[in-house]
């Protein structure tokens, strides 16, 4: 199907003129392709980058540009892509010559030759990506669809434009961009297609851990993360990608006692996290946070399934799972660790009575990321039943509450012993030893169990007392 329905109105910024007007400078056709015109028919918000598809050369319509453009902006060009690169105010415009591939069973990367613009539309990943507004102005603003994307944009599916076994097979990540465009967008994959990927599930090997991750963070930054992490776990990708997310599936009984499916738990959890907050680290966390559930479940005959150490055998997981995907190894990774290894303790004073005490100890370890752990523990509840809901709510709304009077009193976030391990030194004439380190976990013990206020004063005091305990004689004998 080949619609020429004119959209004038999608081509408003005067960029587009400019462009069309040197294309028919240099008798070259020339269109804007992919998600853009994607985006402007579903009424979202226009990318910053625009790819231009030109019957041609890329590269020399690009430099016609560049030279026409106010302010002379710089242009980046990439011969052994036949792309090249402008940005101009906010906007990145990318050019390319139209172009037809192939592809060898062992890499993603194509053999290009030149080709027509529907040879380039063929190449596109998915029928809604291979929609095309011409920039000539004999047709400026026709569409051109060969293969109905406008249709499946209206029925929310995604389809390739070719059979999808070979789109698939020429290029896997393109799997992973079907899941994660149903995710965005909120649209069904082709029935034909979702069997396409689990039949090339394995192809996925050959694409790096980068292109991957990047997909998947796209993924858990939607609205509904859970949809493109059921797709992902549907087609068999998910095994392949996080094998300790899949590895939490399923319910096992034993003497008439059940545990939850902790991985259908955790998409809910991770969509709760969504509605809250923008922070992927944080999501990351709200998916990894039960990870340890699967290697510590146990069954005992007395109290029933248990996960004895899972946060703490979880936050030991990540760095592994972080270090095989090729992804950061720095503060990002250790926040995610804190948090899984904390994501209990909140949930515990929110039954308990939350004493000064646990609090204390609670924003000592949690620190400046104290707000992140609970919001990740009101994303944990999951429960159906509405009243629970609301009583779980209710008191880690009070834990919430209790943690601000603590912080105000006694000051224990990002906390700093009131004396130092130099001080101690002074006062009871030492060198480096275990002593030091005694009287300074002392003084922080004190502290957190309320004994002594977070106070320069009365921890003096305190170190006087713990050293004179432990056989020490102070200078000034006060």
């Amino acid at each position: 199907m080949v619609t020429f329905m004119n959209h004038k109105q999608a081509l408003n910024n005067t960029i587009f003129k400019v462009i069309g007007n040197l294309a028919d400078d240099a008798s070259l056709e020339c269109y804007v392709i992919g998600g853009f015109v994607r985006d402007y028919f579903l009424g979202r918000k226009s990318p910053k980058d625009i790819d231009i598809v030109v019957v041609g050369s890329g590269i020399e319509l690009a430099r016609k540009v560049a030279r026409e453009l106010k302010g002379k902006p710089k242009i980046s060009i990439f011969k052994n892509f036949g792309t090249a690169m402008i940005k101009h105010n906010e906007l990145e415009l990318e050019f390319v010559g139209a172009r037809k591939e192939s592809y060898h069973h062992d890499s993603r990367k194509p053999m290009v030759e030149d080709g027509t613009l529907e040879d380039d539309q063929k190449r596109r990943d998915f029928t809604i990506n291979a929609l095309a507004l011409s920039l000539n102005a004999a047709t400026f603003g026709d569409l051109l669809d060969p293969f109905d994307g406008l249709g499946d944009l209206e029925r929310k599916l995604i389809r390739t434009p070719l059979d999808p076994g070979i789109t698939y097979s020429d290029d896997p990540l393109r799997m992973m961009r079907a899941i994660r465009f149903a995710t965005q967008l909120k649209f069904n994959i082709e029935l034909k297609s979702l069997q396409a990927i689990s039949q090339n599930k394995d192809r996925l090997k050959i694409v790096s851990k980068e292109r991957i991750v990047d997909e998947l963070h796209k993924i858990l930054m939607a609205d509904i993360p859970s949809i493109g992490l059921a797709l992902l776990n549907q087609t068999g990708l998910l095994p392949m990608i996080l094998p300790e997310l899949t590895a939490l599936q399923g319910i096992e009984e034993v003497e008439g006692q059940r545990h939850k499916d902790n991985f259908w738990h955790t998409l809910e959890v991770i969509d709760n996290i969504a509605k809250t907050t923008e922070n992927l680290w944080l999501r990351w966390a709200a998916l990894l946070h039960d990870i340890g559930k699967a290697p510590t479940k146990r069954f005992d005959k007395k109290i029933g399934w248990t996960f004895h150490a899972h946060e703490f055998v979880g936050s030991k997981m990540v760095y592994k799972l972080f270090k095989r995907l090729k992804m950061p190894l720095n503060d990002k990774m250790k926040f995610v660790q804190k948090m899984v290894l904390l994501s209990s303790r909140p949930q515990v004073l929110a039954e308990d009575f939350a004493t000064d005490s646990a609090v204390r100890r609670l924003i000592f370890d949690a620190g400046d990321h104290i707000d992140e752990l609970m919001t990740l523990c009101e994303a944990d509840i999951t429960t159906k039943n509405p009243k629970k809901q609301k009583k779980y709510l209710a008191n880690f709304k009070k834990v919430r509450q209790k943690i601000v009077e603590v912080e105000e009193r006694d000051r224990i976030r990002n906390f700093q012993p009131p004396i130092s391990g130099e001080e101690i030194m002074e006062t009871f004439d030492l060198k480096p030893s275990k002593e030091i380190g005694i009287i300074k976990e002392a003084i922080k013990e004190a502290i957190l169990e309320g004994e002594i206020p977070n106070e320069y004063k009365a921890a003096y005091q305190y170190m006087l007392k713990k050293g004179t305990e432990i056989g020490l004689k102070h200078k000034n004998n006060e």
